[in-house]
């Protein structure tokens, strides 16, 4: 949980996130725009030391009647503001700016850690704790950088105006008779003590705010996604009426995020209570202590009002945690989360390399495998230790029973299975292509989809064109430049025969198709593998299939046998 990490630790995982981005490469435009909003900073407490020696002045002229002195101080004051809008709205500004390049410093860097390796894919495999990683990149990434800033140039503000007020605290509070006792700068000293207590009690009531937010975040995101997962699958849970299982589902996690907000509700109740009496108390404190003084005559009408501005001052800014606690409950949260999720792609990275056997490029043109084995996540072994090569140029067809591990055996030899021992030599500088069974069609243009994972301008129009034309999509080929959500607008077949576009565009030596064509109808199957010999014909096919009629274009057979003790292939 994240309120059992101890201070020390938690500073480390913040700095751990904080420092990457302040010593690369890019961090010249960060320092410099850094730099410019920490001068606005201090120059913004300059104004405030200059409006607390006007509050004096001006009063004064009340207490004088100096009616020239009061349009004097009027003068002054507008030329203050006029000072304080400008620093306060080009400071706010450059701040802004600050953030977009952190925060766009961090995304890069958080994608490429997530996408590198296949990290994305492994950690539903290895790390089923990790929640949401798009919300950690998107909405946590904003919230780290925004908070971050936010608190640490209000601590700094705090510090400098509490540096820049003590000292006209102290001089003009004056002494304290207590007792036969002096105490020089009283309202010094009343204004720690009355800090410290609140501050103290603020942290005592606001704590479980931190693990609150937490799980906040995590709710929030359940929802989100759930909703999103509806969108994606509409017509599978329309065919299935599945509307009263997905509103309950939607009512359940909803009813997460409710139950989460009435329990942050009533604790930021509990210290709204307590801050408002505090702040209250507050404005009216520094009259009642300094009264005294200025009722005996020992001061003027103008330095009670300077003595409540800089005691005001200073003990905003000795409170500065108490003000800022729901923030600093929200990004600790936010650390804590996304030290988790880089905690978790170092571990899926870790432990991928661990589990998983070599994978190399050889000598031969031949694909070999040697003493190969397979097993699920739970350890459950999909295969024996098995070793076979495919020839280049021999089409494979592999058989078995549904579950029996074909699937995952073209996921080794892809590279992104990591529950696997032995050795794949893959024939060197072959291109390799896998086509799944449910093709992955990117949000965008028509071209984009079909050129997968090519990017859209490195392929001609003509290209794409020809290849839509011939795998039977020809009223497609006027829609290249269409921007759609693909995977929603075509059907299953269609979607398949894009997969096969594909394969004509890339020209790989190996192709594995994982029941690629299994939406089509047999005839549209045997049209598509023969288009595949016409076009292809250097390509080695390796072919998942439940289908005989795949047998025609496979000359070679490998079967999942499971009669054994061990499941185990059989090349014939």
């Amino acid at each position: 949980m994240p309120g059992t990490k101890t201070h020390a630790s938690f500073w480390s995982d913040f700095w751990s996130l904080a420092r990457p981005y302040w010593v690369s490469e890019g961090r010249r435009r960060g320092v410099t725009l850094l730099a410019a909003v920490i001068a606005f900073t201090l120059a913004l407490v300059w104004t405030e030391v200059q409006f607390n020696r006007w509050n004096k002045d001006f009063y004064d002229t009340f207490e004088h009647k100096d009616r020239l002195g009061f349009f004097l101080e009027l003068g002054r004051f507008t030329l203050l503001a006029v000072i304080f809008i400008v620093l306060a709205v080009y400071k706010q500004y450059l701040q802004q700016m600050l953030m977009i390049e952190w925060r766009a410093w961090l995304t890069e860097k958080y994608l490429g850690q997530w996408l590198a390796g296949q990290a994305y894919y492994r950690l539903q495999l290895l790390d089923k704790g990790t929640d949401n990683p798009d919300q950690r990149i998107a909405d946590d990434l904003n919230i780290f950088v925004d908070l971050t800033l936010t608190l640490s140039l209000g601590l700094l503000s705090a510090v400098v105006t509490l540096v820049s007020f003590v000292g006209i605290l102290w001089t003009i509070s004056g002494a304290l008779e207590v007792a036969g006792f002096s105490i020089p700068g009283y309202m010094v000293w009343v204004a720690l003590v009355y800090a410290i207590a609140g501050t103290w009690l603020t942290h005592v009531i606001g704590r479980p705010l931190i693990g609150l937010n937490f799980q906040r975040q995590k709710a929030e995101a359940d929802f989100r996604f759930s909703l999103v997962r509806l969108r994606e699958n509409s017509e599978g849970v329309a065919l299935y009426r599945g509307e009263e299982g997905e509103h309950a589902n939607f009512r359940q996690r909803f009813g997460a995020v409710i139950g989460n907000w009435w329990s942050i509700m009533q604790k930021q109740k509990q210290i709204t209570w307590f801050t408002s009496f505090y702040g209250q108390m507050a404005i009216i404190f520094p009259f009642v202590v300094s009264a005294p003084r200025y009722f005996s005559g020992g001061a003027p009408l103008g330095s009670i009002f300077q003595t409540a501005s800089a005691f005001g001052q200073v003990q905003s800014a000795l409170s500065w945690f108490i003000g800022a606690y729901g923030s600093f409950a929200s990004w600790k949260a936010t650390v804590d989360r996304l030290t988790g999720f880089e905690q978790a792609i170092a571990r899926a990275q870790v432990e991928a390399q661990a589990l998983k056997g070599e994978r190399v490029e050889g000598d031969d043109v031949e694909l070999a495998l040697a003493h190969l084995a397979l097993a699920l996540p739970q350890g459950t072994p999909l295969l024996a230790e098995t070793s076979l090569r495919l020839v280049p140029g021999e089409n494979v067809l592999v058989t078995g029973p549904s579950g029996s591990g074909k699937s995952t055996l073209f996921r080794a030899l892809a590279g992104i299975w990591p529950y696997w021992t032995g050795r794949i030599e893959l024939p060197r500088g072959a291109r390799l292509l896998f086509l799944p069974q449910k093709a992955y069609l990117p949000i965008g243009t028509l071209k984009s989809a079909v050129a997968y994972p090519a990017q859209a301008e490195t392929v001609g129009d003509a290209v794409i064109v020809d290849a839509l034309c011939a795998v039977g999509l020809e009223s497609l080929a006027t829609d290249l430049a269409r921007e759609e959500n693909w995977a929603q607008v075509l059907s299953g077949g269609e979607q398949q025969r894009v997969a096969f576009a594909r394969a004509l565009i890339n020209k790989p030596d190996w192709l594995f198709l994982d029941e690629a064509s299994a939406a089509l109808p047999e005839q549209a199957q045997a049209d598509l593998y023969a288009l595949l010999h016409e076009r292809l014909p250097q390509t080695t096919l390796v072919s998942i299939s439940h289908r005989d009629s795949l047998v025609w274009f496979h000359p070679r057979r490998l079967k999942w046998a499971l009669g054994g003790p061990e499941p185990r292939l059989i090349l014939n």
